[in-house]
């Protein structure tokens, strides 16, 4: 794996806080890793003869396809190109787990779209070491468990990071120190500033401020004349690396795709060793479901469909889903339904590398009503979920679990 840095003092902990996670052609390298048949050649994936190209791998976009292109002018720029509709349900499978990830490294993730992220991680340093090891230890993650690459910008600032990552592509770590910014900037077009689209871009250009230099050296009065106060101001912060954003959390509750919310939350692990132990398979199921059940009732949600994901040693995948009476977002309840859909594929023998647990469907906590049971008792698992809740928010992660996860 390739790794990227400035030439100047390594940096620390304290000046390099930000990431920014970027797939590397994502939907294209989802397609290409559940299709062996076609790694080695141009791979587009996209809708019908008349649609237009949804992603492009690299070598696809050696000969100038690009995402948003005509799909008839893809086709006669790249005629040896293997043409994939998009499957949404597994690149929204894969994104999440990936989101997932990330939020096991940082609770501040700022979701971008499917395949990007910023992620703060100031305050795991103590625990995970400095940020570019931290970078690396995301993209062995994601390539040992999804099988996918991706590239990651380490800078001190949500402007650097993204440009950062960029400079990292296609599969690298680039790291931006506020020595460096200047440096690496000043040459670039305007254009190449995160955030100036193509308007703005023009506007410049007629203007002669050709470079970020340009942008750079010109007096703030001078460009908010030329293209008004706050736009002004920005553009000169931009061009010497000062931007004071935040990353500001988004879970996966409130993330959305073509419009629409996202309604599960889920979570997966790769085993150490491919394993056929049943014992091992079940217990990872538990943890995995208590996570996603704690996320949940932190979230105030809880779903009706429990979709498990089994992935064999020679990366084939599969899901079952089950889907209950009435949501809930009780571990035991969830877990239970996970083990009897991971029993109801009568594996025996079979090496397995990853399992999966997600939650779907999911709805506020109170438009849930549970019917009770005659002879029930009045407290039972939810009231245990959330007693254990509430000690895990005042002594942390490890006052209270499962006994069956204690070894």
């Amino acid at each position: 794996m390739k790794q990227h840095t400035t030439q100047d003092t390594a940096p620390n902990r304290a000046q390099t806080p930000i990431l920014h996670v970027d797939m590397d052609a994502f939907y294209a390298s989802v397609a290409v890793r559940d299709r062996p048949d076609l790694q080695g050649i141009p791979v587009i994936v996209g809708g019908g003869y008349r649609g237009v190209v949804l992603s492009a791998d690299y070598l696809a976009r050696q000969t100038g396809v690009r995402s948003g292109m005509p799909m008839t002018r893809a086709r006669r720029m790249c005629p040896g190109a293997e043409v994939v509709p998009p499957d949404f349900d597994t690149f929204m499978t894969v994104s999440a787990s990936v989101m997932e990830t990330f939020r096991r490294i940082t609770p501040l993730v700022e979701v971008l779209s499917l395949d990007e992220a910023f992620l703060d991680v100031r305050g795991s340093t103590r625990r995970l070491g400095e940020p570019v090891e931290i970078a690396e230890h995301l993209r062995a993650t994601i390539h040992d468990e999804q099988g996918i690459t991706c590239s990651v910008g380490v800078a001190a600032s949500v402007t650097m990071a993204k440009m950062a990552s960029r400079w990292a592509k296609p599969d690298g770590v680039f790291v931006c120190t506020p020595s460096s910014v200047t440096t690496l900037l000043h040459p670039l077009d305007v254009g190449e500033l995160y955030g100036v689209g193509e308007k703005t871009t023009e506007l410049l250009h007629r203007l002669g401020l050709v470079t970020v230099g340009d942008i750079a050296h010109t007096p703030v009065r001078t460009l908010q004349r030329a293209v008004g106060d706050h736009l002004g101001r920005h553009l000169h912060d931009l061009a010497w690396g000062i931007d004071d954003r935040q990353v500001v959390a988004r879970n996966a509750s409130s993330f959305t795709y073509l419009g629409e919310p996202d309604k599960s939350m889920g979570a997966s692990e790769t085993f150490g060793h491919d394993t056929d132990d049943r014992e091992v398979i079940v217990r990872e199921l538990l943890r995995l479901t208590d996570r996603v059940t704690t996320r949940m009732r932190v979230a105030g949600v809880a779903g009706r469909t429990v979709t498990i994901t089994v992935r064999f040693a020679d990366f084939t995948t599969i899901t079952r889903s089950r889907t209950l009476a009435e949501a809930t977002d009780v571990t035991q309840e969830v877990f239970r339904e996970a083990v009897r859909s991971y029993d109801g594929l009568g594996l025996q023998r079979a090496r397995i590398r990853l399992v999966g647990v997600r939650l779907e469907g999911l709805v506020p906590r109170e438009r849930v009503h549970r019917q009770m049971v005659l002879g029930q008792r009045d407290h039972g698992w939810p009231e245990a979920d959330r007693a254990a809740d509430r000690v895990v928010r005042r002594f942390g992660s490890d006052a209270v679990r499962p006994a069956s996860l204690l070894s």
